[in-house]
C-alpha cells in the first residue's frame, strides 16, 4: 500500500527535504471542490490530505476571490445561476417613429448572469430553451 507521501507525489505534489510540499494549482482546486460538497468538513479534507484546515480555508478564500479555478461541476449534480427579471421600460416609443406612446402590459425580461458574462431573453423563450442555454454555460471550460 503506498505511503502517504507517494501517494501525494502521484498526484504531483513537490514534497521538498524538509517536508513542505508544493500543491499544483489543479489539486488544490480538487481538494476545495471537496470541501464544498454537502456534509463535507474542512477539517476531515485537510486531515485526508495531511494539511492544516487554516491552510486549506486560506485555498477556498482564493477560490472564492477568482485566483483559484475550481473543476467544473459533475454533470448529474445540480448547479443554480443568478436569475433577474426585471420589467421593461414602460412608455417606449413607437417604433414606426411616430409621437405615440406605446402602452402594453409590462414585458418581463429573463437574465442569466454567469461570471462576467449576462444573457438577456424575452418573456417568449421557452422554458427548454433557457435549460439548454444554462446547460450550455454550466459546461463551459
Amino acid at each position: 500500500m503506498a505511503t502517504t507521501m507517494e501517494f501525494l507525489r502521484d498526484y504531483g505534489v513537490e514534497i521538498r527535504p524538509n517536508g513542505q510540499k508544493r500543491w499544483p494549482d489543479e489539486v488544490k482546486a480538487q481538494i476545495v471542490a471537496e470541501t464544498l460538497k454537502p456534509g463535507v468538513t474542512v477539517n476531515a479534507v485537510a486531515a485526508r490530505y495531511g494539511l492544516r484546515a487554516n491552510h486549506l480555508s486560506e485555498w477556498r478564500g482564493r477560490a472564492r476571490d477568482g485566483r483559484l479555478v475550481l473543476p467544473a461541476v459533475e454533470e448529474d449534480a445540480f448547479c443554480f445561476a443568478p436569475l433577474m427579471l426585471s420589467e421593461a421600460e414602460r412608455g417606449a416609443a413607437d417604433p414606426a417613429g411616430s409621437s405615440a406612446v406605446v402602452t402594453s402590459a409590462p414585458a418581463v425580461r429573463i437574465e442569466i448572469v454567469a461570471g462576467t458574462v449576462t444573457i438577456r431573453l424575452d418573456s417568449a423563450t421557452s422554458a427548454a430553451r433557457i435549460a439548454e442555454i444554462v446547460q450550455a454555460i454550466g459546461s463551459r471550460p
